[in-house]
């Protein structure tokens, strides 16, 4: 899985500064599952180390600005983002991770100033508006907002569910390939949202006598919807608890018992999302229960990355 990132997320010394902001979360731990695709339009466009620029509100539009001076560089950094996007369009990647704050790469976070010098608000940088333009439904995110578990959970599990299809897509599938990739997708799905997942099915069930082609490209729109979405406590405990009653005519009394306080816990922030994972799966693997096993909700993305052992990594 290729996934483009700010180059110096990745430790280039390629900042303003000539310094970096070396990420470990993407280095180390997905980098152990993923190849990078850096980009840096700034360092095209200016060399490093380089002044400072920013964000400037002028009367046709944003336009970039060096800090100090009133000098326009907006076509010099339009013409490296543009060179930037053109190179990521012709990679296989499955999402983009942007340096937050940036005037070329905040996702949301860039501050744009008033011409009199004062902060007017927040938007995207140059390069990161440009990649919301042209890569529709991408997983996208920036490495601030990685901080927080919850955003980190969700956004690892829209890259690999996104990677996922691509490589599913690519396999020159069947219908009935297509069935059983939903049905190994129906908890996470539901998970995200129950509505659109209803939808999918309806797709799928092709009551409209659709072609295959027709069908796979309206199921690939809503499922890159969906896996979009952000998962919830409620959410994850109504699927959990659906879940469990597949096995609750196979397992003891007080195992259920057990399953059932360890949702609850859950629930109320007791216990990590691991904890009745793990319960579920040790009862489907002794069980056999090859319907929980085949679900992509209980193994979303390796089990080395650790992301549902945060009590936090949950709202």
């Amino acid at each position: 899985m290729q996934i483009a990132v700010s180059s110096c997320l990745l430790g280039e010394r390629i900042r303003f500064d000539g310094g970096h902001k070396h990420n470990r979360f993407i280095t180390d731990d997905l980098g152990e599952f993923a190849e990078f695709v850096p980009f840096c339009p700034e360092h095209l466009a200016f060399g490093t180390p380089r002044p400072t620029i920013r964000l400037v509100h002028e009367k046709d539009g944003i336009e970039v600005h060096p800090s100090k001076t009133d000098d326009n560089l907006t076509e010099e950094l339009l013409a490296t983002s543009n060179a930037e996007l053109t190179r990521l369009k012709a990679a296989p990647i499955r999402g983009i991770i942007f340096k937050s704050k940036s005037p070329s790469c905040g996702l949301g976070s860039a501050l744009v100033y008033r011409t009199n010098g004062y902060a007017e608000g927040k938007d995207d940088g140059i390069f990161a508006k440009l990649c919301r333009e042209h890569f529709h439904l991408l997983p996208m995110e920036e490495e601030g907002r990685l901080n927080d578990p919850w955003l980190r959970e969700n956004f690892v599990m829209q890259l690999f569910a996104y990677d996922d299809f691509e490589n599913f897509k690519a396999s020159q599938p069947s219908m009935k390939n297509l069935v059983d990739f939903h049905q190994a997708y129906k908890f996470m799905l539901q998970a995200k949202d129950e509505v659109m997942y209803r939808k999918l099915g309806q797709i799928v069930g092709n009551h409209d006598k659709l072609s295959f082609a027709n069908i796979l490209k309206k199921y690939e729109y809503i499922f890159k919807t969906i896996i979009a979405e952000k998962s919830s406590i409620g959410k994850n405990r109504n699927v959990l608890e659906h879940m469990a009653g597949f096995a609750k005519d196979k397992i003891s009394k007080i195992e259920k018992e057990m399953l059932h306080e360890q949702i609850r816990d859950y629930a109320n922030k007791i216990v990590p999302l691991i904890a009745p994972l793990s319960r579920l799966h040790m009862f489907a693997k002794s069980h056999n229960i090859e319907y929980l096993l085949n679900q992509k909700f209980l193994h979303p993305y390796p089990k080395e990355l650790a992301l549902r052992s945060d009590i936090k990594g949950g709202k």
